[in-house]
């Protein structure tokens, strides 16, 4: 009986130990099931890194750029508010989804899609630099067609000013041939030129009109200024009525003669009478003559 038992207990042990190596098996295939499963997960999330990591870096290099055209178009960028913003949100949101996780293929679109944005903001403000340029040199243009036009205009009118004068100019008349006498008066026909301030009772001043074609013919006011060497004007008195129009001021006058003029020469003389007992006084006077504003002649004579 002993006999037998032996053997069955031998059968067992084998059993027992074959059991024992299938589980040491099973466990150890397990474990290298579980390992290879972990450096699997690892590798996935390494490359989901390294994913995220160049996503992010093309977003920020296309944002950078972005910012790089807006600050090289200046002003010009600020028409594009509205383009600007959606490109900006739309980076914003390819960021949240890059922190996220997401499917890479779904960041991946949404980034070539904003890349295409970028470049048809570009593109857009490509044209208005072009359109830009176009208008500032069309304005240049204009600029220089009004600046040759306002200097042609400046010209004309210049000439026209210039002529206006040497036409005005030219109807001044003269005076020449002056003489101016002293004389003694004794009696309405009695007459003697003195130079001798005690003997001296009026003042003549005559001269020649001169001949001028294009003044405007008619009645003309002469009018006659005598300095005394004092400088004081010898006059009948100081209103309005003893003044004439010159430059804009008026002028004291001491002797007026109308004439009528046309447009040949003519001999004037005017006469001033001394108001006083008083004898003239010594010296040299200076003689003026005036018509239509201007001076037209200058004499002068002295009184011993």
């Amino acid at each position: 009986m002993n006999e037998y038992a032996q053997p069955e207990a031998s059968r067992r042990d084998r059993r027992y130990k074959g059991i024992i190596i299938l589980l040491v098996l099973i466990i150890i295939g397990l474990v290298i099931a579980l390992l290879q499963q972990n450096k699997s997960s690892v590798v996935k999330i390494e490359q989901k890194v390294k994913e995220n990591l160049t996503l992010q870096t093309e977003l920020d290099s296309l944002m950078k750029e972005h910012d790089v055209i807006k600050l090289e178009y200046g002003e010009l960028a600020d028409s594009l508010i509205a383009a600007d913003s959606l490109i900006r949100a739309n980076a914003d949101e390819i960021k949240k989804l890059i922190a996220s996780q997401a499917d890479y293929y779904r960041i991946r679109k949404k980034l070539d899609l904003l890349r295409k944005t970028t470049q048809g903001y570009l593109n857009q403000l490509d044209s208005l630099y072009t359109a830009n340029r176009k208008l500032t040199e069309e304005n240049v243009q204009l600029t220089q067609k009004y600046e040759k036009q306002v200097t042609i205009s400046q010209e004309l009118e210049k000439s026209k000013v210039e002529l206006e004068g040497k036409v005005t100019q030219a109807a001044v008349l003269k005076a020449y041939n002056i003489v101016c006498e002293g004389l003694r008066v004794r009696g309405e026909d009695s007459e003697k030129v003195t130079y001798k301030a005690r003997r001296v009772d009026a003042v003549r001043v005559c001269f020649t009109l001169s001949e001028n074609p294009v003044a405007q013919p008619g009645p003309r006011n002469i009018y006659v200024r005598i300095a005394r060497p004092d400088n004081v004007i010898i006059t009948r008195g100081k209103d309005d009525a003893f003044t004439f129009e010159h430059q804009g001021q008026k002028l004291n006058f001491s002797m007026k003669q109308e004439v009528n003029y046309q447009n040949k020469a003519m001999n004037v003389c005017l006469s001033w009478e001394k108001q006083s007992e008083e004898p003239a006084m010594k010296g040299t006077y200076n003689v003026y003559i005036f018509i239509d504003g201007y001076e037209i002649g200058y004499s002068q004579f002295t009184l011993e």
